[in-house]
């Protein structure tokens, strides 16, 4: 009963928090959603420091929220599965060698470029970390959140191809990030010395790999059995099943959900929508999984919004933060212009393009859900769950806000097709 007051409470926050965005800030719908969530919290930690009582309620129910569990072994399924189930297959795949380069050279690059940046940075303010936790911070904020900037870059209506491209490296390195991530943490719990480099290997293509060949399986599988019948009802509890057993069944065989989500996904939203579903279904379908996108995203960022109770914070931190800001965008910068600079002239991007994804590469729940998940026996936790919501609260108000004027600036607006959505 405990669990369901406080998605009670969290759903009514959110509901409301979104109609006074909606109604007065008209701000893009998540990024107004955390604003809310962060002026909530410095409002309850001035009235906690004022001596308010109840306010001390409020941050245990934020407390008793394992936003990390709720993120990455419910919500993100949910959240990627709706994103590939709207993307353009075939589009993708004349983007493939762009999107594959960026979601997997692009993320480890990131992570090496980050870790190596604060491993050399930290001690200057006397917080030197050991080069695994460094790697650590490097692989959870290199994964980034297209959620809050692509309903402004549809606004915009970027060239489509560029869209496939912001859309389909996304989908892929949340997944790939989150399987680097996980492979750090195994050697940073067995120790670097007795973890080889074969294991490591072995573990990563297990997870990654695995993850994709199951979700490609069970995508097909969803596919036969939506067009076996016609009936919009059963088949929207087909896709929710698909979803909520394949997440499990991913972590029984212990590969990664994440990408075997992305995975069924593509297949249910290219051979499902096109050759197993009638109008009707396809309409039921489509309306189903973008509430549960919206509704979810909602939540999710009214929770990092309400996040900030929890953390703790000291003025180191925020000034390290600040720094990691400008560190995770020029490793951003380097790990999209050096991957695709070696790939055929085609398919590179001209300066504008390096300049959108640099920009609207930014980072989100997953980086807090990672960063949250971090074993409490690691002495830097504190700090790097710190300066990661420093990052990604920068992240999504700076950059999410901007992206826009940017886009204009570069003369990329209204050159892609007249929709503002799928």
């Amino acid at each position: 009963m405990h669990l369901y007051s406080v998605l009670s409470l969290l759903m009514v926050v959110a509901a409301a928090f979104a109609y006074v965005n909606f109604k007065f800030l008209k701000l893009p719908s998540t990024i107004g959603l955390m604003v809310l969530g962060l002026a909530s919290s410095l409002v309850v930690v001035v009235l906690g420091q004022l001596g308010v009582g109840w306010v001390m309620n409020v941050g245990e129910l934020v407390r008793s929220v394992d936003f990390s569990a709720l993120l990455m072994q419910v919500m993100l399924s949910f959240l990627l599965f709706a994103g590939a189930l709207h993307t353009d297959i075939q589009a993708l795949g004349q983007e493939k060698g762009a999107v594959a380069t960026l979601a997997t050279a692009g993320t480890v690059l990131s992570t090496m470029l980050v870790a190596g940046a604060m491993y050399l940075l930290l001690p200057l303010v006397g917080l030197g970390l050991p080069i695994i936790d460094c790697l650590l911070f490097g692989a959870l904020i290199s994964p980034t959140d297209p959620i809050a900037v692509l309903g402004i870059l549809r606004k915009a209506r970027i060239p489509p191809q560029l869209e496939i491209r912001v859309v389909g490296e996304s989908l892929f390195n949340d997944g790939v990030g989150v399987v680097v991530f996980i492979s750090l943490l195994q050697v940073a719990r067995q120790g670097m010395e007795s973890m080889s480099g074969p294991e490591l290997l072995g573990l990563f293509a297990r997870e990654a790999v695995g993850g994709i060949a199951l979700g490609a399986v069970l995508g097909y599988v969803g596919y036969r059995l939506l067009k076996s019948i016609d009936q919009y009802q059963v088949e929207v509890l087909i896709t929710l099943a698909l979803v909520m057993g394949g997440t499990a069944l991913a972590e029984a065989l212990h590969t990664s959900g994440p990408l075997a989500m992305v995975a069924a996904g593509l297949v249910v939203g290219t051979q499902g929508r096109r050759l197993g579903m009638s109008d009707v279904t396809r309409e039921y379908l489509d309306k189903f999984w973008e509430l549960i996108d919206e509704v979810l995203n909602a939540l999710l960022f009214v929770l990092i919004g309400l996040e900030m109770l929890v953390l703790r914070f000291e003025k180191t931190y925020l000034a390290v933060g600040m720094a990691a800001v400008l560190v995770v965008l020029a490793a951003r910068a380097l790990s999209v212009a050096v991957p695709l600079a070696l790939l055929p002239p085609r398919v590179r991007y001209g300066r504008s393009g390096l300049a959108i994804l640099t920009w609207g590469g930014l980072r989100g729940g997953i980086s807090v859900a990672l960063a949250l998940s971090l074993p409490t026996a690691l002495a830097s936790r504190d700090l790097l769950v710190a300066v990661t919501y420093v990052v990604v609260v920068f992240s999504i108000l700076v950059q999410g806000l901007t992206i826009g004027k940017l886009v204009e600036r570069l003369g990329l607006a209204g050159q892609g097709p007249a929709q503002a959505h799928h």
